[in-house]
C-alpha cells in the first residue's frame, strides 16, 4: 500500500496528493513513489505544505542535480537554485506593471517547457506558493503526451525522427528588444532536441515544442513553423487545459519532459504575487535518449 493519496484532476493528466507532509524529510521510498506519481501524472499538486528556501532547495535534491538559474547566470554570473515568479521581492519591495522585470516575466505567458533551450533541459519544475492575487495569476498546463496520442499514426511516422532547434533568444525576443542582455544571449546559444521524447519507465511518447522551439532541422523555415504551430494548437484546445488557481502552501511539480505551461497574467500593479520556484536537471541531452 503506498504512502500518498492521490486524486486525478484532469482526464489527461494531473493529480492532488494528500497523505505526506513533505516538511519533514522524506523517506525513500515516498521520494520513489512521488517519482512514479510524476511519470504517471506529469502534474502533482501538494496542498497545504508552507515551506521556506531552505527546504525548498533540500527537497529539490531529493529528486536530483538543482538548475542554476539561467537569468542569473547568464546576465551576473551568479549561480542561484532559487527564483522568484511574481512581484515581490526578497526585500519585501513590490514591483509595478511598467516595471522591466514584470515585463520579463510575460515571456512566460506563453507556452513553454522550461529550460527546453539547454542542452539538458528541466527534468521537473518545483514551486512553493507564498502569495498571490486575488484577481488573474493561474497558470495553464497541457500534455504534449496526450496530445502525441490523438495524432493518426502516419503523422506519428513523420515527426518521430525529427529534430527541432530550440531557441530563447528567439522566443524572448518576442517580449522586446531589451528582453535578453548580450551576455545572456550569448550563454545561451541554439540547441538540439529530438522532436518526439519518450518516458524512460513507461515508454509513454510525447512531442516537445513549445515557444523555444524554433524550427525543424532539415526543413524549410516556413514548413517548421507550419508543423510546430499546428501540433500546439491541437495541444492546447480548450478542453485539454489544466488551469491551475494557485494557494498559499502549495507545492507544486510538473513534468517539463511532456508537460507544457504558461501564465495568464494579472495587475502587478494592484496585486502581490510571490512564488518560488526551483528546477532539476534532466539526466542528459534528448539527443541520446
Amino acid at each position: 500500500m503506498g504512502t500518498l493519496n492521490i486524486e486525478p484532476i484532469h482526464p489527461e493528466f494531473g493529480a492532488k496528493i494528500t497523505g505526506v507532509d513533505l516538511r519533514d524529510t522524506p523517506s525513500a521510498d515516498v521520494v520513489d513513489e512521488i517519482r512514479d506519481a510524476i511519470d504517471d501524472y506529469s502534474f502533482l499538486c501538494f496542498p497545504g505544505q508552507p515551506f521556506d528556501d531552505d527546504r525548498h532547495i533540500a527537497f529539490t535534491r531529493l529528486f536530483g542535480e538543482p538548475e542554476a538559474s539561467h537569468v542569473k547566470l547568464g546576465q551576473e554570473g551568479v549561480i542561484d537554485y532559487l527564483g522568484t515568479i511574481g512581484n515581490v521581492q526578497d526585500d519585501g519591495s513590490v514591483l509595478g506593471n511598467d516595471h522591466q522585470r514584470t515585463r520579463f516575466q510575460t515571456g512566460n505567458n506563453m507556452w513553454h517547457s522550461d529550460s527546453s533551450f539547454r542542452e539538458v533541459p528541466t527534468y521537473i519544475s518545483i514551486m512553493c506558493v507564498y502569495e498571490v492575487p486575488d484577481e488573474g495569476g493561474q497558470t495553464e498546463f497541457i500534455s504534449q503526451r496526450a496530445a502525441y496520442g490523438r495524432l493518426p499514426d502516419t503523422q506519428k511516422e513523420t515527426i518521430d525522427p525529427l529534430i527541432a532547434i530550440h531557441d530563447y533568444v528567439f522566443s524572448r525576443s518576442k517580449v522586446g528588444p531589451d528582453a535578453v542582455t548580450p551576455s545572456h544571449a550569448k550563454s545561451l546559444p541554439p540547441v538540439q532536441q529530438k522532436l518526439v521524447r519518450r518516458n524512460p519507465r513507461t515508454d509513454a511518447a510525447n512531442f516537445f515544442i513549445g515557444s523555444h522551439a524554433r524550427e525543424i532541422v532539415g526543413w524549410d523555415y516556413e514548413d517548421s513553423r507550419q508543423l510546430i504551430d499546428s501540433l500546439l494548437a491541437d495541444a492546447s484546445e480548450a478542453e485539454h487545459v489544466y488551469s491551475h488557481n494557485w494557494q498559499p502552501g502549495d507545492l507544486v511539480i510538473w513534468d517539463n519532459r511532456c508537460l507544457l505551461h504558461r501564465g495568464s497574467g494579472y495587475d502587478a500593479d494592484k496585486y502581490r504575487r510571490r512564488m518560488r520556484q526551483s528546477r532539476v536537471q534532466g539526466a542528459g541531452s534528448t539527443l541520446t535518449e
